[in-house]
């Protein structure tokens, strides 16, 4: 049987997937039927192309090839194969040893470190994985009226902004149209990595500026391989969790991929009694120690937990102050919710997790 693909298939599915990566809603079917329904009353002309601005995370056009790919030892320029001639799979990939490495001042990787740091795309990576990401990106200086990346192109690279300010442009009925202007801040072009799919504006330099660029290759194997590896270790720990074997599979990988890394070392305070809850903790790997405090200033430790349990959910559910005090013993890894995700993603376990912290509390009184 012969399967012809529609045309519009693809940028429809990538435009849905960005917008349910964006809401993060917790029913995802009444969110596509909300979604499509939408998009069919209210579709856009055919001849206006679909793009999409986040001023962190933004998905633009692709760079002209000779300009802005690294050669190789040869002088000559690598050649790739079409995007639509390549399809990853992480879980298939299992080459590691492939790294690329560009080197860098003190001073350029400090400065990268901080640009990097504050892309969401990269918050959850581990320590060794951001310091992979900077070692493959190379640096392009650009000069006012060049064109970094063109739209309809392939996806060759991802961008990040270092300096510099850049005219976002979409072609509408042959005509340029201006629709943003990232300025010193910004990146572009994961979801053509991501979606093989074309660029869906172009970017123009508007001032001098240096931009960091990390290719196609290094891109999939760092950000998508490692997203793959988190999302599978995650839900390999809230597997382990009691309280959330009633979630199901969809419900488990939405929340193993809003979990973020955290490490605390011997002694450290993860969460101080008093302090305001910012959201909840599963021990990843380590041992923590519990404490209360009494008003008279005495510190007496109540409890000790280890690897597949979790902390922090009392002042969420209650919408109060910390009661006790968490310190790592020994180094301690954790998977830690922001308290915005907590009710959305939890839904489901809050009711138990009240009764268990009753049952605890009335354990600690007594």
């Amino acid at each position: 049987m012969n399967l012809e693909i529609p045309d519009g298939l693809g940028d429809l599915l990538r435009d849905f997937t960005v917008a349910v990566l964006k809401e993060r809603p917790g029913d995802l079917y009444d969110f596509a039927v909300d979604y499509f329904t939408e998009a069919r009353e209210s579709r856009r002309p055919k001849d206006v192309p679909m793009y999409i601005i986040v001023e962190d995370d933004d998905e633009a056009g692709e760079p002209e090839r000779t300009a802005f790919k690294p050669k190789c030892s040869s002088g000559r320029y690598a050649r790739r194969q079409s995007v639509s001639a390549e399809r990853y799979n992480p879980e298939e990939d299992e080459d590691d040893d492939d790294n690329v490495i560009y080197p860098k001042t003190d001073e350029q990787r400090e400065r990268l470190t901080k640009t990097v740091s504050g892309i969401l795309l990269f918050r959850s990576l581990e320590p060794e994985q951001t310091s992979e990401v900077i070692d493959a990106m190379f640096e392009k200086k650009v000069v006012p009226g060049e064109t970094v990346i063109i739209q309809g192109d392939d996806g060759d690279n991802f961008y990040v902004i270092d300096t510099g300010a850049y005219d976002v442009l979409v072609d509408v009925k042959g005509e340029e149209k201006k629709i943003h202007q990232f300025d010193n801040k910004g990146s572009f072009g994961e979801l053509a990595l991501m979606y093989n799919m074309p660029r869906s504006a172009t970017v123009r330099a508007f001032t001098e500026g240096t931009l960091w660029a990390m290719d196609r290759s290094s891109f999939r194997r760092i950000v998508l391989k490692s997203a793959f590896k988190k999302r599978k270790k995650y839900e390999d720990l809230l597997e382990s969790v009691t309280i959330l074997q009633n979630l199901d599979r969809y419900e488990r990988m939405t929340l193993a991929d809003a979990l973020v890394p955290r490490v605390y070392q011997d002694e450290e305070a993860i969460i101080r009694q008093g302090d305001d809850p910012d959201g909840l903790y599963f021990v990843e790997d380590g041992h923590i120690r519990i404490t209360m405090t009494s008003p008279d200033g005495t510190e007496k430790e109540i409890g000790v937990k280890t690897t597949s349990t979790y902390f922090g959910e009392l002042a969420l559910i209650e919408n109060k102050p910390r009661t006790a005090s968490v310190y790592a013993v020994g180094r301690v890894k954790v998977a830690f919710l922001e308290r915005d995700c907590f009710e959305r993603l939890l839904g489901p376990c809050v009711e138990i997790m009240k009764r268990n912290s009753q049952q605890y509390t009335m354990s600690v009184s007594n």
